[in-house]
């Protein structure tokens, strides 16, 4: 098979930890060719998509880690899978290159995750199609609104919508510190709509990252675990991962809305739950593949790539 990653610039990553990586480097185990390009890389001229493409070969070394033929023109749908790897920030140019991927795969290019579905969840507000699993959310712009939300729950999450990595939040407990100042900058004084969350207590366990691939859950999270002050586990923000187990609440929350999800078009999906909820669902570039395979042994990568070669040898043959 010809899998093609879109991913950001193949010098920045960091491969003791890239998730895309590791999928790249089960493919070529498999004997798959992996291709690479990005973004700015995809054009559409006389109805066609197309990509300047490179193939890649993993050296196995750590620098360089891989070496890139020259790249071609070639139209997406020439590809046998083409995987979504790019990172936020979800901003417009993210969004043009979802119309692009929608538009190849009307000529039969095969893209996971899918494109609209991309566009459809975004990361913060999908889970208010789950809330039966949330702790109490508000999303508005409205300072009246979040500051009645502050005022009824005392101890809550402040949190753009568009952030990743643990960007822009904020706790704000009882005494009110600093609420305006937060409200007003967050929502660019009444301009953004945010969201804000009840703080849930068990962050200090950690926020796991539980990943869902083709609708079923890998049996290890990754707790991501605040360090000092800090309130955010993401592992950007300074948090240490710890995988563990899922629980049954993890596990039944997963299997509640992992189906739905892959039905969907959403092929690897990473929920991020506190406690018992539910706070995100990831879906542009879900990572924590290889902690979760370096402390358990489980294969995460090698799940995922049988997952898009079922995709791929279910579609070939509906055909």
């Amino acid at each position: 098979m010809k899998i093609a990653f879109l991913a950001d610039p193949l010098s920045g990553f960091k491969i003791y930890k890239d998730s895309t990586f590791a999928m790249m480097r089960e493919a070529a185990r498999r004997g798959h060719e992996v291709y690479a390009f990005q973004q700015r890389d995809m054009a559409l001229e006389d109805g066609v998509v197309t990509a300047e493409v490179a193939r890649i070969h993993l050296t196995g070394e750590q620098d360089p880690w891989y070496r890139a033929d020259e790249a071609h023109d070639i139209r997406l749908s020439s590809l046998d899978a083409i995987i979504e790897r790019k990172d936020p920030p979800f901003d417009m140019e993210y969004v043009y290159g979802t119309y692009l991927l929608e538009l190849a795969e009307k000529q039969g290019a095969r893209v996971f995750n899918k494109p609209s579905a991309i566009r459809d969840h975004n990361e913060k507000l999908a889970i208010g199609q789950f809330s039966q699993f949330t702790s109490p959310t508000l999303v508005s712009s409205s300072e009246q609104r979040l500051r009645a939300f502050h005022a009824k729950h005392g101890d809550v999450i402040f949190k753009p919508l568009d952030g990743m990595g643990g960007t822009g939040i904020f706790r704000v407990k009882h005494d009110a510190m600093n609420l305006g100042a937060i409200i007003e900058t967050l929502s660019d004084n009444g301009k953004r709509t945010i969201m804000v969350q009840r703080y849930i207590p068990d962050i200090v366990k950690g926020d796991k990252r539980i990943l869902v691939i083709g609708g079923k859950p890998v049996p290890f999270a990754l707790a991501r675990i605040p360090q000092g002050t800090e309130v955010r586990g993401n592992l950007a923000a300074g948090g240490i991962g710890v995988a563990q187990p899922i629980t049954e609440r993890d596990r039944q929350i997963a299997e509640a809305i992992g189906p739905m999800l892959a039905e969907r078009g959403l092929l690897l999906v990473g929920l991020d739950v506190i406690g018992d909820f539910l706070t995100e669902v990831n879906v542009t570039s879900p990572t924590c593949f290889q902690e979760i395979t370096d402390q358990t042994g489980f294969d995460v990568a090698a799940m995922f790539i049988d997952a898009v070669e079922q995709q791929v040898v279910g579609n070939q043959a509906g055909k």
